[in-house]
């Protein structure tokens, strides 16, 4: 039994396995969170979100008439999903950002709008993506310069660019922080929307990264008209709104660890079966050395992860704890993928489809999207100053 799991958890593991293992599907795992490359893949996807919705695997905290099981839900089985996924490389739900549009609906939006999204998020009709980042307030989200001025229809008239959207290309609404209040401290003049990317000003670009996929979008709005209703909650009340359904994103935490541990599994398979100087890599001591340090620091993320999840579900969770698992999990995923290319040796560099590739090309694929983790949901650098300044109280 893993470290914080009940008897019941664990059972309830067998089940969420025994579902993977059945209903997952046939698509080749890629390293990091991917975009469908067309539309069968992401027709395949949709089917697969609704499979995850109709059993309950996904949005099990929604409230009892939008299919979920409300106050008995326990937030530790989204862990536990989150995990089987990760052992089983198989992709989590794909409507983008609708895990956190969906609870900044159901705590703060209007009845209409629960009505007109939330069935359309469960059967995997909808997709939506998240328009939060912009070129100049990655890392400091609060800085952002979207805006969003008052129209004599009482409706909104945005203007402004994000990037790094996942799934953009795809999505049929957007989830957007914009500034309503210019005047206001940074943190208090947000505002948080709903847009229809299909409205005339929405103008999505996708963008070509280095792994040679485009799983990341510019999105730059001129001037698009939204009604009143696309507004969620009060004017003004977003970073709250956003901070809000961000907190309720808990099932990639224990996935990062089971992720690592899974590829450093990978990593003693490979030094088996690749050779250095003519012998078996895992015959050599520097590898070994290696192998065995990366092992130690993952167990020690998953102790980490699990001792965070014991505050978090005794809400004693403290400020660091986020920052802390995500800058071991980002830094050791790219030892890992690093020590994985350099296995392959000459081979290491090799795509997908090359018939030369070292397990389909895996590794390099793993190196190349490793850095995105090291940037995406805050850089190393604001997670070294977080962890300094407001865990340790270190001064500025």
């Amino acid at each position: 039994m893993d470290y914080g799991m009940t008897p019941d958890l664990e059972e309830f593991r067998l089940q969420v396995r025994a579902f993977v293992a059945e209903n997952a599907p046939d698509i080749a795992p890629k390293a990091g969170v991917r975009s469908a490359e067309n539309p069968h893949e992401l027709a395949v996807l949709k089917d697969w979100t609704r499979k995850l919705f109709a059993a309950g695997y996904v949005g099990g905290a929604w409230p009892e008439r939008f299919g979920g099981r409300g106050p008995a839900h326990e937030s530790e089985r989204d862990v536990v999903i989150g995990e089987e996924l990760a052992r089983a490389r198989t992709p989590a739900a794909v409507q983008g950002a609708a895990n956190l549009v969906s609870n900044a609906l159901i705590d703060f939006g209007t009845e209409q709008q629960r009505e007109k999204y939330l069935p359309g998020i469960r059967s995997g009709e909808l997709i939506f993506c998240q328009l939060f980042s912009e070129p100049n307030s990655g890392s400091d989200l609060a800085s952002l310069r979207t805006k969003a001025t008052r129209t004599d229809a009482a409706g909104y008239r945005v203007s402004g660019q994000k990037v790094w959207t996942t799934n953009g290309h795809w999505a049929d609404y957007g989830y957007l922080l914009a500034r309503t209040d210019p005047e206001a401290p940074k943190h208090r003049g947000i505002s948080a929307f709903i847009v229809d990317m299909r409205l005339p000003g929405v103008d999505v670009r996708p963008l070509r990264e280095m792994t040679g996929t485009s799983d990341f979008n510019e999105v730059f709005l001129d001037d698009v008209e939204l009604a009143p209703d696309a507004l969620i909650g009060e004017e003004n009340h977003g970073w709250v709104i956003a901070n809000s359904s961000l907190g309720h994103e808990r099932s990639g935490v224990g996935a990062n660890a089971v992720r690592l541990r899974r590829n450093v599994a990978a990593l003693v398979e490979l030094a088996g079966r690749v050779t250095i100087d003519g012998r078996p890599a895992i015959e050599d001591g520097a590898v070994l050395e290696r192998l065995g340090g990366l092992s130690a620091s993952v167990e020690a993320l998953s102790a980490l992860v699990y001792a965070n999840i014991s505050r978090w579900s005794g809400k004693a969770e403290r400020v660091s704890d986020g920052p802390m698992a995500k800058l071991m999990f980002s830094e050791l995923g790219v030892e890992i993928a690093r020590l994985g290319v350099e296995l392959c040796g000459e081979a290491g560099i090799l795509v997908e489809g090359d018939p030369q590739a070292v397990d389909h090309g895996r590794w390099q694929d793993e190196f190349l999207y490793a850095r995105a983790y090291t940037i995406a949901g805050g850089s190393s650098e604001i997670m070294r100053n977080i962890i300094a300044e407001r865990g340790l109280g270190l001064p500025r």
